[in-house]
């Protein structure tokens, strides 16, 4: 039964009044966040008002008092309460660097964070959060903790930088950064200690549902109860209920009815399109959204300054209220071009030009240039606009994208102000005209050769698997003939990818000895040390459509492998991705470093800016 439930904070959740120790038990998985989960982490809690949802945790108390020296083991959360531990180790390594420059106040402060993350028992720190072991998430999050004087003597694993609670750490750590300097370029006189402890109060104040149950079939029965209810109502609900609501005054709910089943026919099914369509939406035309406003002496953008996850329902409110016909007769036409972009037109809609270019910008998550793409869609003949400069356009974009993807720069967070800004610097211009400012806009907001390359030869695989899948595809796409053509994005009826990424050297944890005789001439300290700097990097990559037969099988078997009918399904499939990989007759680190720069060269000139 659940013994307790209640929205939490944060600062409640890791309370420093309280004695609350969370234990994630060894049978969960292993940390697995990476760059997409820390970024949407960061950014939904910066971009939205204090109080953000961030989810539910459970957790199985058998202990006397909710409150007083409880043990919760974490079955379902770890992962979030996990990755916001990491963040307020870096907020606080951060401010405990300027101690000396803290007040009585903001050394209080800092001390509130210390108790965050460690307790205090016996005159000895004890961490409030015990990660579970698989792949030495434990001691890479106790070391970690000891690095920043919160616990003492805990000794710092080998490769530790290279695993995941580490690159957590780094990566919130660069987020931050960027975050305080974004911050004083707006506002000079803000100092950073006040920028940082805004940043505390800001994740402090997020909301946790935090549901404590006596069992651990409680747990489950629990978890499985929250995971198959219905959905809720969603933002775009609420948006149609509210359209048939006010039009339903005149006798239009009908008519509207309709129509909204048709903006909802071009976006199809997913939500999160829909969603992100409505975002975009308004960030593509909000000054021409917000203009009847300004006759009416309102500020300047009476709407909402940006349409985000908690501020989209109050625009679309003024908008339908103001004059529901018009906003429905529009985003109708808007709708119809954005089903263009995301290769969901009909027949008569496609666009053969833009087909393969809006493919490409897709596969590499290219969404947030949406907003740019919309307007130059429907502004097309205005701006002396053709479907080849659009084409051209849509191909710089992937360009950009890749790099972007790969660098992580510039931040997801500014993407929609670039490309906001973009569609304000093109207004007036025309054609090719066009083309060229946004060209140089997108290098100038584009990492180095130097950085993007140093990305490339690193462990891209663990940095960033999608865009890593992105660029083996697009490799062998670029060798493909009619002949010879595999759709390498085909999925299967559980809609998982058919081809998917093989590491050649195993990237398990426990090395198969076959292996460790050939990478590492049996010594398994120097094959694991291999497996740390090497395995995830583009030389040690390709696609088969066979992974799980391959997985730990020695390099021959791997390179030979054929199915009950005779045809290759190692190696040998056929791909050009493969040719540098069948002529081997072992596999050995000389060969992923010369296959990864062979692969890095060619991602450069492809992929210049």
């Amino acid at each position: 039964m659940i013994k307790y439930t209640e929205p939490n904070n944060i600062a409640q959740i890791f309370s420093n009044e309280k004695s609350i120790l969370y234990n994630i038990p060894k049978y969960q998985r292993e940390y697995t966040w990476g760059q997409k989960e820390w970024n949407l982490l960061f950014n939904d809690v910066i971009e939205n008002d204090k109080g953000y949802f961030l989810g539910s945790i459970i957790c199985v108390d058998d202990s006397v008092s909710a409150w007083s020296d409880a043990i919760l083991e974490v079955i379902d959360g770890q992962q979030r309460l996990t990755s916001i531990s990491i963040l307020l180790i870096a907020l606080y390594n951060k401010l405990n660097k300027k101690k000396s420059q803290l007040d009585e106040d903001g050394l209080t402060d800092l001390n509130n964070i210390k108790r965050e993350l460690v307790v205090k028992r016996n005159g000895k720190n004890i961490s409030r959060l015990k990660p579970q072991v698989q792949n030495n998430n434990r001691d890479d999050y106790f070391s970690l903790l000891c690095e920043n004087d919160l616990l003492l003597d805990y000794e710092k694993k080998n490769n530790a930088g290279n695993r995941r609670i580490y690159r957590a750490y780094y990566y919130f750590s660069n987020l931050i950064d960027k975050y305080v300097e974004e911050i004083q370029k707006e506002d000079s006189d803000l100092n950073e200690i006040d920028i940082l402890f805004e940043l505390v109060n800001k994740f402090n104040s997020a909301i946790l549902v935090s549901i404590q149950v006596e069992t651990h079939k409680d747990a489950y029965m629990l978890f499985e109860s929250l995971n198959n209810r219905g959905v809720p109502l969603s933002a775009i609900d609420l948006i149609k209920n509210l359209l048939i609501s006010v039009s339903d005054d005149d006798g239009k709910s009908d008519e509207c009815y309709s129509k909204w089943k048709k903006i909802l026919s071009y976006l199809g099914e997913d939500y999160s399109v829909q969603e992100r369509f409505f975002r975009q939406f308004y960030n593509a035309y909000r000054d021409e959204l917000n203009e009847p406003y300004k006759a009416e002496g309102k500020v300047k953008y009476a709407l909402g300054y940006l349409a985000t996850k908690s501020t989209i329902l109050d625009i679309y409110e003024k908008l339908i209220k103001t004059d529901y016909e018009k906003f429905l007769n529009r985003v109708e036409k808007e709708a119809r071009n954005y089903s263009i972009l995301i290769n969901n037109a009909s027949e008569d809609d496609v666009i053969e030009e833009l087909a393969q270019p809006l493919f490409n910008l897709d596969k590499i998550q290219g969404a947030p240039a949406y907003i740019l793409l919309l307007y130059l869609m429907s502004k097309k003949e205005e701006l002396n606009l053709n479907n080849e400069i659009i084409a051209n356009i849509i191909n710089y974009l992937t360009k950009f994208f890749v790099r972007r993807n790969i660098t992580d720069y510039p931040n997801t967070r500014n993407l929609t102000k670039i490309f906001m800004d973009l569609v304000a610097l093109i207004k007036d211009k025309q054609g090719t005209e066009i083309y060229d400012l946004i060209i140089n806009n997108l290098k100038a907001n584009s990492s180095s050769n130097e950085i993007f390359e140093a990305k490339l030869k690193g462990s891209i695989y663990l940095d960033n698997p999608d865009a890593t899948r992105f660029l083996l595809c697009y490799y062998e796409d670029k060798f493909k003939t009619n002949e010879i053509y595999t759709n390498l994005w085909s999925r299967d009826n559980s809609n998982k990818y058919i081809w998917t990424i093989e590491h050649i050297f195993p990237e398990g944890e426990n090395i198969p000895t076959e292996w460790i005789n050939m990478i590492a001439n049996g010594d398994k300290n120097l094959a694991i040390e291999y497996l740390n700097n090497y395995v995830h990097t583009l030389g040690n990559l390709t696609i088969t459509g066979y992974n799980q037969n391959l997985s730990n099988l020695s390099f021959e078997k791997k390179k030979n492998r054929v199915n009950k009918d005779g045809n290759y399904i190692g190696y040998k499939n056929g791909l050009k991705l493969n040719d540098d990989v069948v002529s081997k007759d072992a596999w050995h680190i000389e060969d992923i470093k010369e296959r990864t720069n062979r692969l890095v060269d060619f991602f450069m000139k492809e992929f210049e800016l």
